[in-house]
């Protein structure tokens, strides 16, 4: 047991946890969850918001032994609850295996990003959380259990918001590994995006838009491809150098751009493993709506612009395919995620949190877990037609709210 000082990545939360447990064995994990809460895991920090915060304890799975098993048909990979997405694809390449899919950050854990839903682009790629076949986790009664694809209350339990339990382990989906070419574009027109926005989002394994909002045009284009490609891009022009998503900020940490192919996992991140994109001097927030109002969703984003562009480092469009996992924003709606990445001022980034999501509100906008967002939570649970039995399940692996917190209660009830 450690004491407490401790914050988010980003330094807008602080803890308020009495200690920080650190167990080096699945024993123990059960041995701490068995003597009751208030219990919360922490994962790398990269949450924005109160979601694993707590009055109580805090535990991390990070000094559990690393696991890496491939399985014999090399179609899946299980791996310990604590691994990062930079240290596994690592190990994952030299198998010469990959995932389907990588966030902008590889330096997040596995299990919190698959908690939270968190997810890269590409309109044919569902989110990080979609790779997982078997969740394996200690329950509320100290219990190890273990769900796979296909047994009930899986679907529930893959996207658990932390509610359900500690996660030792995860089983992921593999493919064969493979190479990326990224390209970037500058000044994309809005009456490009008007006149061919799902062409342009379907252009690239993965493909990122990136804007400041503080013009009608789109900053940079991101294209992650597996062809090569030249020449213009929707009347956007090749990049005549590396870019960073922030404009004006050196490149130095971005992943490796200009068309030179490269192992998957070394390009479709936006940084680099062995940097740190940023001291984390910034909040975020995103939202997703169904792909088919997207060009609604930035022209109402477009109409606020004057409050957004003050309080912005950048703003990042991305797609993400549909999926059947009950608390995935993607659930059954293939969609568009309009992301922010804000200065880090609370104070003056909250009211136009609460604008945006007015702005989005006609579109039933599901809010990134891990992030900021200001929605109503009896309006949040209306917009998933299984959040009742995701209720249900909770009080299955928890029945005692071991797990429970102040932000759980705001949101589940």
């Amino acid at each position: 047991m450690y004491p407490m000082s401790v914050t988010n990545w980003a330094g807008n939360v602080v803890f308020g946890a009495r200690a920080l447990h650190r167990p080096t064995t699945v024993s123990e994990v059960q041995e701490l969850v068995a003597r009751g809460g208030p219990l919360r895991v922490l994962g790398s920090g990269h949450s924005f918001n109160r979601m694993a915060d707590t009055g109580g304890d805090l535990l991390t799975v990070a000094d559990l032994p690393r696991l890496a098993e491939i399985s014999a048909d090399r179609a899946s990979v299980r791996i310990d609850g604590g691994v990062r997405y930079g240290e596994l694809a690592v190990l994952l390449e030299k198998e010469g295996l990959a995932l389907h899919n990588l966030a902008s950050l590889p330096h997040i854990s596995v299990a919190g990003a698959v908690a939270t839903a968190t997810h890269g682009s590409g309109v044919r790629n569902g989110n990080l959380a979609t790779a997982v076949s078997r969740i394996e986790f200690v329950d509320g009664t100290g219990e190890q259990v273990t769900l796979s694809r296909g047994d009930a209350g899986f679907e529930g339990a893959v996207v658990h918001l932390g509610a359900l339990g500690v996660v030792t382990s995860l089983t992921l989906d593999v493919r064969p590994a493979f190479e990326v070419r990224q390209y970037v574009y500058d000044q994309l027109r809005r009456t490009e995006i008007d006149a061919h926005l799902d062409e342009i989002l379907a252009g690239g394994y993965s493909v990122s838009l990136f804007t400041d909002w503080t013009s009608d045009d789109v900053n940079h284009v991101w294209l992650k491809r597996l062809e090569t490609m030249s020449g213009d891009w929707f009347g956007a022009r090749p990049a005549d150098g590396p870019r960073h998503p922030v404009p004006g900020m050196p490149a130095t940490n971005s992943t490796e751009q200009g068309g030179v192919p490269g192992p998957w996992h070394l390009r479709l991140p936006h940084f680099r493993m062995e940097f740190t994109p940023s001291a984390g001097q910034e909040l975020q927030s995103e939202w997703h709506v169904a792909r088919e109002n997207g060009l609604e969703a930035l022209h109402a984003v477009a109409e606020i612009r004057d409050r957004v562009a003050p309080v912005l480092q950048v703003s990042e469009i991305r797609t993400v395919a549909a999926d059947e996992l009950w608390l995935s924003p993607n659930y059954r709606r293939d969609t568009l995620a309009v992301h922010f990445t804000w200065i880090a001022d609370t104070d003056a980034v909250l009211p136009v949190v609460d604008l945006v999501e007015a702005a989005l509100a006609p579109l039933d906008p599901r809010p990134h877990w891990g992030k900021i967002f200001t929605t109503d939570p009896l309006a949040l649970r209306s917009r998933y037609e299984r959040f009742a039995d995701f209720q249900a399940l909770v009080r299955r692996y928890d029945p005692a709210g071991t797990f429970r917190n102040s932000w759980q209660e705001a949101i589940l009830g």
